[in-house]
């Protein structure tokens, strides 16, 4: 039976370094393709990076219930994972891995249950986390006082993910992190 790994991390955690060295460890992961409601950037196709849909074709899978999460980051500027795709991934066999913000990422748990492995990524701490902000050189200081609130609220909820892996050391976060899907993707 295939399952769901959901990721959930405050920005800066490394997350997307763990999920890149999972997804080439032979594990049959896929990402799941979510929706937006920005247009295609660059040679982006629909049904590819993105499935791309107006705000009103949003709103519409919203009223019907079709999305496992979703968020309106911006007026009209919608991101969110449909419960639809992600169980076609998962009929054709694949495990589908969802890079989500920390609420979306306990409401795909909370529907998909036992299927799924709920994984939060966390910092060391706060303030090794506003270094490594600060050390990236692509947000100014508000922007990363914006992250750091954030993330207080994301660490807030780490205790409702079903494994923490605690990004201080990024050798030790690699191992635990496929040691922990690996033995879930067996049962």
């Amino acid at each position: 039976m295939s399952k769901v790994i959901i990721f959930s991390a405050p920005s800066g955690s490394g997350k997307s370094t763990i999920i890149d060295y999972l997804m080439k460890q032979g594990l049959n992961l896929h990402f799941s393709i979510s929706a937006t409601s920005r247009p295609p950037r660059g040679q982006e196709k629909h049904g590819v990076e993105y499935f791309f849909l107006t705000p009103e074709e949003f709103r519409t899978h919203i009223e019907n219930g079709d999305f496992l999460e979703y968020e309106e980051v911006y007026k009209d500027r919608y991101y969110g994972t449909l419960r639809e795709q992600v169980d076609h991934q998962l009929e054709r066999g694949e495990n589908v891995v969802c890079d989500v913000d920390v609420l979306g990422g306990i409401n795909i748990k909370r529907h998909y249950g036992k299927q799924a492995l709920s994984v939060f990524i966390q910092p060391p701490s706060i303030e090794e986390l506003r270094k490594r902000l600060v050390g990236r050189g692509t947000d100014s200081a508000e922007v990363i006082e914006d992250r750091i609130a954030r993330a207080e609220f994301e660490l807030s909820h780490a205790s409702q993910f079903d494994v923490v892996v605690i990004n201080d050391k990024l050798e030790r976060a690699l191992e635990d992190a496929l040691e922990q899907v690996r033995a879930f993707l067996k049962e």
